[in-house]
């Protein structure tokens, strides 16, 4: 297998009490196993001290290995993501949870399928045989999370049985323009670039893997789920205007 250079990215909200631990990890796991990546926090204007956990993780690596963008307000995971993949110099972009739910070993799983099979997107799943759930959710978010899948693909299309699991990798020679096309900022945004990549026909896999739920996690169902309903009618409302057209312009 060709290896290529990695850019990974880490949207960050409040993560002061598990960010140096979590850049550890990636920064042990990527030594190991490749020789070209560049690590980018993004964060989605923390109140606590996330943004200088950052650079103080940045200082004592390589110049360039861990790099911080910052905004000064929330805007939302979405928005965080689409920021760290246009800044994204790798030619393959991993977005991760900075909770690791997903353990990095996982990886190579990806990878593999992305070029054995050519693929421009492959992601991981829960809800597909094979997936390893080792540490469930609460019995109601999975119940939310199901609802919130059966929604999707009555409004959507597609055949994805889980679009939120928060680990998934991208060939970005076909998938910056993805990037570029997204709208949405909020909790909905993994729909909307599968969406789109489906509308482009890039090349789509789904594959299963192992999965810890944290408790700690930032989506909150009964908080977020209104704003996720409404997204999937923003998605709906921009596909019938033509923003997901291959010629419309980017934000």
């Amino acid at each position: 297998m060709v290896e290529r250079s990695l850019s990974v990215v880490v949207p960050a909200f409040n993560e002061e009490h598990r960010l140096r631990e979590t850049l550890g990890e990636l920064v042990r796991f990527l030594r190991e196993t490749r020789n070209a990546f560049e690590i980018l926090v993004v964060d989605d204007g923390s109140e606590d001290r996330t943004s200088e956990i950052v650079k103080k993780c940045s200082g004592d690596n390589e110049p360039g290995m861990i790099r911080l963008l910052a905004h000064p307000t929330n805007r939302g995971k979405g928005f965080s993501v689409r920021q760290g993949a246009l800044a994204a110099e790798g030619e393959l972009l991993l977005m991760t949870d900075a909770d690791l739910s997903t353990p990095l070993t996982e990886l190579e799983k990806l990878e593999k399928a992305l070029e054995e099979s050519s693929l421009d997107i492959a992601f991981g799943s829960r809800a597909i045989v094979g997936a390893q759930i080792r540490v469930h959710q609460p019995w109601y978010r999975e119940r939310l999370g199901k609802t919130f899948n059966g929604l999707m693909r009555l409004l959507t299309r597609l055949h994805f049985k889980d679009t939120q699991c928060g680990f998934k990798l991208f060939r970005m020679s076909s998938c910056r323009a993805v990037f570029e096309r997204q709208r949405l900022e909020g909790f909905a945004f993994d729909v909307e670039i599968l969406f789109i990549a489906q509308k482009w026909g890039l090349r789509v896999a789904e594959l299963p893997v192992e999965w810890h739920h944290s408790g700690d996690s930032r989506v909150h169902p009964f908080v977020h789920a209104p704003s996720v309903i409404v997204d999937l009618l923003r998605l709906h409302l921009n596909n019938a205007s033509g923003s997901y057209d291959r010629g419309a312009s980017s934000l």
